[in-house]
Protein backbone atom coordinates (compact mmCIF):
# COMPACT_ATOMS: atom_id res chain seq x y z
CA UNK A 1 0.00 0.00 0.00
CA UNK A 2 1.29 3.46 -0.89
CA UNK A 3 -0.25 6.35 0.99
CA UNK A 4 -1.15 9.55 -0.85
CA UNK A 5 0.67 12.75 0.06
CA UNK A 6 -2.10 14.12 2.23
CA UNK A 7 -0.19 14.98 5.39
CA UNK A 8 0.63 18.65 5.70
CA UNK A 9 2.76 18.29 8.81
CA UNK A 10 5.39 15.66 9.45
CA UNK A 11 4.45 15.84 13.13
CA UNK A 12 0.75 15.07 12.55
CA UNK A 13 -0.76 11.84 13.83
CA UNK A 14 -0.47 8.97 11.40
CA UNK A 15 -3.61 7.66 9.74
CA UNK A 16 -4.92 4.27 10.88
CA UNK A 17 -2.99 1.66 8.93
CA UNK A 18 -2.81 -2.05 8.55
CA UNK A 19 0.72 -3.24 9.16
CA UNK A 20 3.13 -2.41 6.36
CA UNK A 21 6.24 -4.12 5.02
CA UNK A 22 8.33 -1.06 4.23
CA UNK A 23 8.58 2.58 5.34
CA UNK A 24 10.90 5.01 3.56
CA UNK A 25 11.93 8.30 5.23
CA UNK A 26 14.11 10.48 3.03
CA UNK A 27 15.58 13.69 4.48
CA UNK A 28 12.53 14.10 6.67
CA UNK A 29 13.28 12.89 10.19
CA UNK A 30 15.49 15.89 10.97
CA UNK A 31 12.50 18.19 10.33
CA UNK A 32 10.33 16.54 12.99
CA UNK A 33 9.80 18.08 16.40
CA UNK A 34 10.07 14.63 18.02
CA UNK A 35 11.79 12.13 15.72
CA UNK A 36 11.86 9.48 18.45
CA UNK A 37 8.06 9.59 18.59
CA UNK A 38 7.94 9.26 14.81
CA UNK A 39 10.26 6.25 14.91
CA UNK A 40 8.00 4.63 17.52
CA UNK A 41 5.02 5.23 15.19
CA UNK A 42 6.95 3.65 12.31
CA UNK A 43 7.78 0.64 14.47
CA UNK A 44 4.12 0.25 15.41
CA UNK A 45 3.07 0.44 11.73
CA UNK A 46 5.64 -2.11 10.51
CA UNK A 47 4.92 -5.81 10.66
CA UNK A 48 7.49 -7.89 12.57
CA UNK A 49 10.43 -8.24 10.19
CA UNK A 50 9.37 -5.10 8.30
CA UNK A 51 12.00 -2.69 7.02
CA UNK A 52 12.54 1.02 7.60
CA UNK A 53 14.82 2.77 5.11
CA UNK A 54 16.17 6.14 6.25
CA UNK A 55 18.19 8.67 4.26
CA UNK A 56 19.53 11.69 6.10
CA UNK A 57 22.07 14.41 5.40
CA UNK A 58 24.65 15.91 7.68
CA UNK A 59 24.42 19.45 6.32
CA UNK A 60 23.52 21.68 3.38
CA UNK A 61 25.42 20.85 0.16
CA UNK A 62 28.46 22.88 -0.93
CA UNK A 63 29.06 24.23 -4.43
CA UNK A 64 31.49 27.15 -4.46
CA UNK A 65 35.26 27.61 -4.35
CA UNK A 66 36.59 29.65 -1.44
CA UNK A 67 37.63 32.52 -3.72
CA UNK A 68 34.98 33.27 -6.32
CA UNK A 69 36.81 36.19 -7.89
CA UNK A 70 34.05 38.48 -6.62
CA UNK A 71 33.02 39.49 -3.16
CA UNK A 72 35.09 38.45 -0.16
CA UNK A 73 36.64 34.97 -0.11
CA UNK A 74 34.84 32.48 2.11
CA UNK A 75 31.24 33.28 1.11
CA UNK A 76 30.05 29.70 1.33
CA UNK A 77 31.74 29.14 4.71
CA UNK A 78 29.94 32.22 6.07
CA UNK A 79 26.65 31.01 4.59
CA UNK A 80 27.12 27.60 6.23
CA UNK A 81 27.97 29.23 9.57
CA UNK A 82 24.78 31.32 9.39
CA UNK A 83 22.80 28.26 8.36
CA UNK A 84 24.27 26.29 11.27
CA UNK A 85 23.09 28.97 13.71
CA UNK A 86 19.61 28.89 12.16
CA UNK A 87 19.46 25.10 12.16
CA UNK A 88 20.48 24.94 15.82
CA UNK A 89 17.22 26.78 16.55
CA UNK A 90 14.82 25.58 13.84
CA UNK A 91 16.14 22.13 12.83
CA UNK A 92 17.98 20.87 15.92
CA UNK A 93 17.92 17.22 14.81
CA UNK A 94 19.95 17.79 11.63
CA UNK A 95 23.07 15.69 11.98
CA UNK A 96 21.60 13.53 14.77
CA UNK A 97 23.05 10.11 15.46
CA UNK A 98 20.28 8.35 13.54
CA UNK A 99 21.79 4.90 14.08
CA UNK A 100 21.50 5.37 17.84
CA UNK A 101 17.97 6.74 17.49
CA UNK A 102 16.96 3.75 15.36
CA UNK A 103 18.35 1.22 17.83
CA UNK A 104 16.82 3.23 20.69
CA UNK A 105 13.44 2.80 19.00
CA UNK A 106 13.97 -0.97 18.96
CA UNK A 107 15.13 -1.40 15.36
CA UNK A 108 18.00 -3.64 14.32
CA UNK A 109 20.37 -1.92 11.91
CA UNK A 110 20.77 -4.22 8.91
CA UNK A 111 22.98 -1.85 6.92
CA UNK A 112 24.42 1.65 7.05
CA UNK A 113 26.08 3.28 4.08
CA UNK A 114 27.59 6.74 3.74
CA UNK A 115 27.53 8.38 0.32
CA UNK A 116 30.10 11.16 0.06
CA UNK A 117 29.21 12.90 -3.17
CA UNK A 118 31.81 15.07 -4.86
CA UNK A 119 31.10 16.03 -8.43
CA UNK A 120 33.79 18.12 -10.11
CA UNK A 121 33.92 20.03 -13.40
CA UNK A 122 32.92 19.61 -16.05
CA UNK A 123 29.41 19.35 -14.67
CA UNK A 124 26.11 18.98 -16.51
CA UNK A 125 23.82 22.02 -16.64
CA UNK A 126 21.58 20.33 -14.07
CA UNK A 127 24.32 20.75 -11.43
CA UNK A 128 24.30 24.53 -11.91
CA UNK A 129 20.50 24.51 -11.66
CA UNK A 130 20.73 22.48 -8.44
CA UNK A 131 23.26 24.98 -7.05
CA UNK A 132 21.04 27.87 -8.12
CA UNK A 133 17.90 26.45 -6.50
CA UNK A 134 19.79 25.54 -3.33
CA UNK A 135 21.64 28.85 -2.98
CA UNK A 136 18.50 30.86 -3.79
CA UNK A 137 16.72 29.07 -0.98
CA UNK A 138 19.68 29.69 1.32
CA UNK A 139 19.79 33.37 0.34
CA UNK A 140 16.08 33.79 1.09
CA UNK A 141 16.29 32.02 4.42
CA UNK A 142 19.54 33.62 5.60
CA UNK A 143 18.98 37.21 4.40
CA UNK A 144 18.80 38.51 7.98
CA UNK A 145 21.98 36.65 9.01
CA UNK A 146 24.28 37.68 6.13
CA UNK A 147 25.83 41.09 5.53
CA UNK A 148 25.03 43.29 2.54
CA UNK A 149 28.23 42.34 0.67
CA UNK A 150 27.50 38.62 0.92
CA UNK A 151 23.89 39.15 -0.16
CA UNK A 152 25.09 41.17 -3.16
CA UNK A 153 27.54 38.41 -4.11
CA UNK A 154 24.79 35.81 -3.86
CA UNK A 155 22.54 38.01 -6.01
CA UNK A 156 25.27 38.20 -8.65
CA UNK A 157 25.70 34.43 -8.62
CA UNK A 158 21.95 33.89 -8.80
CA UNK A 159 21.45 36.27 -11.74
CA UNK A 160 20.74 33.68 -14.41
CA UNK A 161 21.82 35.99 -17.25
CA UNK A 162 24.79 37.71 -15.62
CA UNK A 163 28.40 37.05 -16.60
CA UNK A 164 29.19 35.75 -13.09
CA UNK A 165 26.03 33.68 -12.70
CA UNK A 166 26.25 30.09 -11.50
CA UNK A 167 25.19 28.84 -14.92
CA UNK A 168 28.30 30.41 -16.50
CA UNK A 169 30.87 29.31 -13.92
CA UNK A 170 33.29 26.50 -14.67
CA UNK A 171 34.46 26.08 -11.06
CA UNK A 172 31.30 24.72 -9.44
CA UNK A 173 31.40 21.45 -7.56
CA UNK A 174 28.68 19.50 -5.78
CA UNK A 175 29.80 18.24 -2.36
CA UNK A 176 27.35 16.55 -0.06
CA UNK A 177 27.06 13.59 2.29
CA UNK A 178 24.04 11.36 2.76
CA UNK A 179 23.78 8.35 5.00
CA UNK A 180 21.33 5.53 4.36
CA UNK A 181 20.19 3.07 7.02
CA UNK A 182 18.19 -0.12 6.55
CA UNK A 183 16.61 -0.95 9.91
CA UNK A 184 14.44 -3.94 10.64
CA UNK A 185 11.68 -4.27 13.20
CA UNK A 186 12.41 -7.45 15.20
Amino acid sequence: MVLPRATRSLDAEWPALDTVDLVWASASLHHMADPDRALAQVSAALRPGGLLAVAEMDSFPRFLPDDLGLGRPGLEARCHAALGEEHAVRVPHLGSDWGARLTGAGFTIEAERVFAIELTPPLPASAARYAQVSLRRLRTGMASRLDADDLATLDTLLDGEGPDSLSRRDDLTVRHTRTIWAARRP
